[in-house]
């Protein structure tokens, strides 16, 4: 089966809202996957196999990638090597993004 052509930003949050997690899957094909991501209050993450970007929908707040810290805002990319700690931290209560996962899973 394809991936969908399209994801609206309304399925995706209605997706969400029926799930306990603080993410939906919504395609994945091969070496890619992508997701809509809300976490609320603390995030929680561990690192993950494979290459990631977050695109911002909503909110503001810190992005940790293990030792640096950068501001972030709606609109903003976020790039997160393979296997490398991360997480938003000090975020505002309506933060969402996209994440895509992409490449090969690594060991």
């Amino acid at each position: 089966m394809s991936p969908p052509l399209k994801i609206s930003l309304s399925d995706a949050t209605d997706a969400l809202g029926r799930l306990p997690e603080p993410f939906v899957t919504l395609m994945q094909e091969d070496t890619t996957r992508v997701l809509l991501f809300a976490p609320r209050g603390e995030d929680v993450q561990t690192p993950h196999t494979r290459d990631e970007i977050y695109v911002v929908i909503s909110g503001r707040g810190k992005f940790r990638l293990d030792d640096k810290i950068v501001d972030f805002i709606a609109g903003d990319v976020l790039f997160v090597p393979a296997k490398v700690p991360h997480r938003f931290e000090d975020f505002s209560d309506d933060l969402s993004t996209w994440v895509i996962f992409f490449g090969q899973r690594t060991n």
